[in-house]
């Protein structure tokens, strides 16, 4: 592949004895993927892609339109599940380029022990995401209620007025006790489901602002599975719904996906 004119776009690397030929385009939706075979057990998917898509004042520009970007991280990502279908992979960030074949070896030849350790250890694992969403009146509303039932024998002795004042209080403990409780609930369930995981990373919360009233992102995880343990776990996700759904607390389980949180650091060096 002649890349005088352009750079090559790396998806992701895999095992060479299990990738045969692979079709499609890359990311622009003209050039072709490639197989980039340097070593006889690791391979590169890759596609040529005009440098001045990705390098350049015009290019920084692009980058921040979602219009463009986005149909090309979509194909990004579909690229990396073709293969994943096929071999375990070790995916790279969208947009990483090299400028030729030989310094693409050359990192791989760097990089090679790393990458071949990944390689084994998420062979026959997938990455599974989890996001809490939290109706945080619903949530307080649940601790007021469960708060004044534990004390309404109490507060049935008191005078009206007496008995409205300290209600008032519980409320507004409640409220104040909701940051406690969310955290509290959040160390019991991680705890729980990084029993039948091989591996966890807690991830930055990324998200919009809710709707007025709306449920908030609250937590970000992400889980690498064996494959025989996804029925297990998506079990143990329906059971922490039904036991916190009431209380405004709800776990989506998404996936699976390339193991994109559990990839080690891979230097660049200054010149790629």
């Amino acid at each position: 592949m002649e890349t005088s004119q352009g750079a090559l776009y790396l998806f992701c690397f895999a095992r060479s004895d299990l990738v045969g030929e692979i079709e499609g385009t890359g990311v622009d939706g003209h050039h072709p993927l490639c197989l980039f075979r340097p070593f006889p057990d690791l391979c590169a998917i890759v596609s040529e892609v005009p440098l001045e898509d990705f390098c350049g004042p015009a290019a920084e520009l692009q980058m921040q339109q979602l219009a463009w970007v986005g149909p090309r991280a979509f194909r990004h990502e579909a690229v990396v599940e073709q293969v994943m279908r096929h071999s375990p992979v070790l995916p790279v960030r969208f947009g990483t380029l090299f400028s030729s074949q030989e310094s693409l070896a050359e990192f791989l030849d760097t990089h090679r022990k790393t990458i071949t350790q990944f390689l084994e250890r998420v062979a026959d694992q997938e990455e599974w995401s989890i996001k809490g969403l939290l109706d945080r009146k619903q949530a307080a509303q649940a601790l007021m209620s469960a708060s004044l039932a534990a004390q309404q024998g109490q507060l049935a002795t008191l005078p009206p007025g007496t008995r409205y004042f300290q209600e008032q209080r519980i409320r507004s403990a409640a409220e104040k006790e909701l940051s406690l409780w969310l955290n509290e609930t959040c160390r019991q369930v991680v705890s729980d489901l990084t029993k039948q995981a091989s591996d966890f990373r807690e991830c930055q919360v990324v998200s919009p602002e809710p709707p007025e009233g709306g449920p908030e992102v609250v937590l970000n995880w992400a889980f690498l599975l064996p494959r025989g343990a996804t029925a297990a776990f998506r079990l143990r996700i329906d059971q922490l719904n039904e036991n916190h759904a009431t209380r405004g607390l709800v776990f989506e389980l998404s996936g699976p996906w390339p193991p994109y949180r559990f990839v080690p650091p891979l230097s660049m060096g200054t010149d790629p």
